[in-house]
């Protein structure tokens, strides 16, 4: 073996270097079995999540105390020289650092984790991946309707979380509150059509509300926030053409859309069964007056 490459194998920055990489290897494989081994005793998803970020943010905070430990005879004659290279990345790299802040502040603080709905900087969708610099969404609604996926994937800077409002659809409790409105004819037995909305809600919603009550109890516990009723209620509203009737009811954020057909076709063949006692109604315009025509023929001769 050559004098200098036998050398170059003993020389203590030599030494340093393969003891760093070797110790990053280590702490590589402690935190991924420590993460699987974690996981795998946790049944919450939303506490699983946030023990695999904490372990991954702690797998980088000891690679980087391994660092300043093997190199911490050097870093004295490199102050100055690490001072303003230091300065000029983090104006260079502000938007990474920013996005790395989000991330420590999304694993500790509960934003949102991997499966929640949620909206971020005016885009909404399911968080599929919580990444160091970006959040990935699988986006919805756009040009589809009814909160399902448009098939779009979106990354976002985690910085979002410093900027702008974070809206969680699911993260204290797993509902939301929808209404769904119906126009009936005036004449129409309004009574009738109030019990069956209710009808509908209870054929749909029966199964889901007690659990509902639970988590909203629970919520009311945690936070002073108004008791709101998670019973499904009905109002009111006349208008100029018509009578509005509407549901209010708590509902899964990600099913808003089935909810809504499963509701619209009990509405409507209920109201078909009623033989006219419920009449839904539509826009109608009725003319008042109108300006009398006055049409006056002459007759002419016609010129040779």
């Amino acid at each position: 073996m050559p004098e200098d490459v036998v050398d170059s194998l003993f020389d203590p920055l030599v030494g340093r270097v393969i003891t760093v990489l070797i110790g990053f290897l280590v702490i590589g494989l402690l935190a991924h079995w420590l993460q699987r081994w974690l996981t795998r005793h946790i049944q919450n998803r939303r506490t699983a999540a946030s023990v695999r970020q904490v372990t991954k943010f702690l797998s980088y905070l000891v690679a980087a105390a391994l660092v300043l430990t093997v190199f911490s005879g050097q870093l004295p004659g490199l102050t100055v020289t690490l001072g303003v290279a230091g300065a000029g990345i983090a104006f260079a790299l502000q938007e990474v650092i920013a996005s790395i802040a989000g991330w420590i502040a999304i694993s500790f603080g509960q934003f949102y984790a991997v499966g929640d709905r949620v909206q971020l900087g005016g885009i909404r969708g399911d968080v599929i991946q919580v990444g160091v610099l970006r959040t990935t969404l699988m986006e919805i609604g756009e040009w589809v309707r009814g909160d399902q996926y448009n098939g779009r994937v979106v990354r976002i800077s985690n910085a979002f979380v410093f900027k702008e409002p974070v809206f969680n659809y699911s993260e204290e409790i797993s509902f939301i509150w929808d209404e769904i409105a119906i126009p009936v004819r005036y004449g129409s037995d309004h009574h009738l059509a109030r019990e069956i909305m209710l009808k509908a809600a209870d054929a749909v919603l029966s199964t889901t509300i007690e659990g509902m009550k639970g988590e909203w109890d629970r919520m009311c516990s945690q936070y002073p926030v108004e008791q709101a009723s998670v019973e499904p209620r009905v109002f009111l509203i006349a208008n100029d053409n018509w009578m509005q009737i509407t549901l209010r009811y708590p509902v899964d954020a990600k099913r808003r859309r089935s909810v809504h057909d499963e509701l619209f076709m009990y509405i409507l063949d209920a109201i078909a069964e009623t033989e006219g006692r419920v009449a839904l109604a539509s826009a109608t315009f009725e003319l008042v007056a109108a300006p009398a025509l006055d049409v006056r023929l002459q007759s002419g001769h016609r010129p040779e």
